[in-house]
């Protein structure tokens, strides 16, 4: 399994209700990464007015996510102009400016949350505006130690 979060998707969509419960039944999580995606170029200016506005409808769900007892982290990232792509060959590293694929949606940044189900990371996951116009990817976190 390359993608945890499509196989969660396509089991909502084949059992309504009983999808995001059997697999988590499946890979039993409580932490999930929500990885926040914008569109190319679709980023208007901190500074304008747009900019505010869409600011401000972050800071509201994190702050909702908090207060409902979820958030764990957040964070913005910047702009595919700032990455750096490691690889490393031959046993040394090389670098490349910017991301390791060209991309049309760029991770923005994400959201950790702590959820009783998939289903409640879903529906945390759909209240970031991000999810509106790219895409919000819901992934559980892997168990760390033996259950």
């Amino acid at each position: 399994m390359l993608s945890i979060g499509r196989i969660a998707v396509r089991l909502l969509f084949d059992e309504p209700g009983k999808g995001a419960r059997r697999h988590q039944k499946e890979f039993p999580a409580l932490k999930y990464l929500l990885l926040l995606y914008n569109r190319e170029g679709d980023r208007p200016s901190p500074q304008s007015a747009e900019g505010a506005a869409l600011f401000a409808r972050y800071l509201n769900v994190t702050r909702e996510m908090a207060n409902g007892g979820v958030l764990v982290d957040s964070a913005p990232l910047q702009p595919p102009t700032a990455v750096t792509t490691v690889r490393v060959r031959d046993g040394r590293p090389v670098l490349t400016d910017g991301p390791a694929a060209e991309i049309k949606e760029w991770l923005g940044g994400y959201t950790l949350v702590e959820c009783d189900d998939l289903d409640q990371a879903l529906e945390w996951a759909a209240k970031i505006p991000a999810a509106e116009d790219a895409c919000v990817v819901v992934q559980p976190l892997a168990p760390t130690s033996p259950s």
